[in-house]
């Protein structure tokens, strides 16, 4: 609810939109309806009733939706850090093989998917292979290394 500075204007609002309720209410009851034996008062306390049990129906709903969308908020933060993860972890594992001089000069493709690294490309022999695999590893937030690296002859 937007209120202002001035006393007088925080409490003329909601004043005012109770009187457009009691209104609106007065005439939902002299319109099509026939007479129930009920006096206006009685009436218009019957409506009051029923907008407290609908404002609290729409509380119900609004604090349901506000926990769905932490629960959503929560599982897209989860699903956000972990494709950070793993974005960190592919640059972790580029800048290692880039500071090996056996592994620097091959165009290694590295994707990584939960922490699980997959290589591919190319490599001059096993042992620059095998040791793509042991670098891979030691980068943290590594859950296993899937060594595609085909070993090209010279």
């Amino acid at each position: 609810m937007i209120t202002h500075s001035s006393s007088s204007g925080a409490v003329r609002r909601p004043l005012l939109a109770v009187v457009c309720s009691v209104a609106v209410l007065l005439a939902m009851a002299a319109c099509g309806k026939t007479d129930d034996g009920k006096t206006v008062g009685q009436s218009i306390d019957s409506g009051i009733a029923k907008i407290g049990e609908a404002s609290k129906d729409a509380g119900k709903a609004m604090k349901d939706a506000t926990k769905d969308a932490q629960a959503s908020g929560s599982q897209a933060s989860t699903t956000m850090g972990e494709k950070i993860d793993d974005a960190i972890i592919t640059t972790s594992v580029n800048a290692s093989f880039a500071k090996d001089a056996d592994l620097s000069a091959i165009k290694i493709n590295v994707d990584t998917k939960d922490g699980v690294v997959t290589l591919n490309g190319p490599a001059p022999t096993a042992v620059a292979k095998d040791k793509a695999t042991v670098l891979a590893k030691q980068v943290k937030g590594v859950a296993s290394v899937n060594n595609q690296l085909v070993i090209k002859a010279s």
